[in-house]
């Protein structure tokens, strides 16, 4: 029986706060049965990872999925390179953006829908230090509207 909705596995806040997420795409990943067993018990990291688009096919380096428990030989390299599945029309896009300058493709979550494993990656374009300090203050900003909003009328 298939699961319904999304089940979140792992999120990158840090490529929210040191890039400007212009668009986003899902992808599907291509894994072996032990990632996916690990994947179900919340051991992945996208922390340090990044996307990369080579001879039209796009590829995810350095996203960190723990070897399952129970696995013994069938677990492969944590860090290996996976394939990522997205249309031809996407990938030309990915492909234009990423020969930029300034531009780079950041994965952003990882999640189960409707049982099978999904990333959403991001075309990003990189921010300077200002920009984060304005981003913070408008976080800190917000978040103190909100306390006073919601201690005002208790």
């Amino acid at each position: 029986m298939k699961e319904k909705g999304i089940k979140l596995v792992a999120n990158n806040k840090k490529a929210y706060h040191d890039y400007f997420i212009e668009e986003k795409y899902e992808a599907g990943l291509v894994l072996v049965g032990t990632e996916v067993k690990s994947l179900r018990d919340g051991k992945c990291s996208i922390k340090e990872s990044y996307v990369k688009v080579d001879k039209g096919e796009v590829y995810i380096l350095g996203m960190n999925i723990s070897p399952f428990e129970k696995g013994n030989i069938f677990n492969k390299d944590p860090l290996r390179t996976r394939k990522l599945l997205l249309h031809k029309s996407e990938i030309n896009k990915l492909l234009g953006v990423s020969s930029e300058q300034g531009y780079t493709i950041m994965p952003l979550q990882v999640y189960f829908k409707d049982g099978r494993a999904k990333i959403e990656i991001g075309i990003a374009k990189g921010k300077h230090n200002y920009d984060k300090r304005d981003s913070i203050k408008a976080k800190d900003m917000k978040r103190e509207a909100e306390r006073d909003f919601k201690v005002s009328f208790k």
